[in-house]
């Protein structure tokens, strides 16, 4: 029995615009889209929980789209849910393919054979890296500089808990820029801006920033934004407007903080 997973006619993994953009920003958002390839129906959730953060980072893509077309950068994006398969997790974790979804069990993620679990990994997550580092060393080749921007939104109320930041800043083992991008979101008045927090960036919970910025040593910034203030077009462009200016104004401190150090 084949384990083909995506059929002929359903949209590939990833999503790409504005290739030959001439930012030195490149964009990536993990968790864009909540499509289940057919084949797996609906994992045995009920619809309203593939509306939910469980399964796709609301408003994000429609953030980056915005900021991507302000700073002329390109963009990749995952096409596929997150409960298919977590293209921001080491194959190595279990929440590569979840099991549980915050608190919900996920049906159709238990008891696969191997051959399904390689169909996954084959068809949506090695696709979308390969796709990335294939875009990087092109930039490379052509002696482009790149910042990496991954963009989430994060839940406001995790758990029963209600997070007070608006938005947060992640890294792992490099803050250079991250906490440029920091600074500059804390300019405006009235917004809380997480500090690695609710969570950190870290081998365990990020794949993309450390196997494509940090292996490479390339500048990086995780960005989450609360998903209540960009679940409509209103928020979206207010938050692209803030994100693009606050990716410029630290990519020109940057350059005059490192660029000795630059070839």
């Amino acid at each position: 029995m084949s384990c083909r997973l995506l059929s002929a006619d359903e949209p590939p993994p990833v999503f790409e615009c504005g290739r030959n953009g001439r930012s030195v920003f490149v964009i990536t958002v993990d968790h864009a889209g909540r499509r289940i390839p057919r084949r797996l129906g609906d994992l045995g959730l009920p619809a309203a929980e593939l509306e939910r953060h469980i399964a796709w980072d609301i408003g994000a893509l429609d953030v980056a789209l915005k900021v991507a077309s302000a700073l002329d950068a390109p963009l990749v994006a995952q096409n596929y849910s997150r409960l298919v398969i977590d293209c921001n997790r080491d194959l190595g974790q279990p929440s590569s393919i979840p099991t549980i979804g915050e608190s919900i069990e996920i049906p159709g993620n238990l008891g696969l054979s191997p051959q399904e679990v390689a169909a996954r990994r084959e068809e949506i997550f090695q696709p979308y890296h390969e796709h990335l580092r294939v875009l990087l060393d092109e930039r490379e080749r052509a002696g482009r500089r790149s910042i990496f921007v991954a963009q989430h939104s994060m839940t406001d109320v995790f758990k029963a808990v209600r997070r007070p930041m608006h938005a947060a800043v992640l890294y792992n083992r490099d803050r250079r820029f991250a906490g440029l991008v920091l600074e500059k979101l804390r300019e405006e008045s009235g917004l809380t801006i997480g500090d690695n927090e609710p969570y950190s960036g870290s081998d365990a919970v990020d794949y993309t920033i450390p196997y494509h910025a940090e292996l490479r040593g390339i500048p990086y910034v995780e960005l989450e934004i609360r998903q209540d203030l960009v679940s409509n077009q209103e928020g979206q462009s207010a938050w692209a407007d803030r994100v693009a200016r606050a990716l410029s104004g630290a990519e020109e401190m940057f350059r005059a903080i490192y660029s000795h150090n630059e070839s």
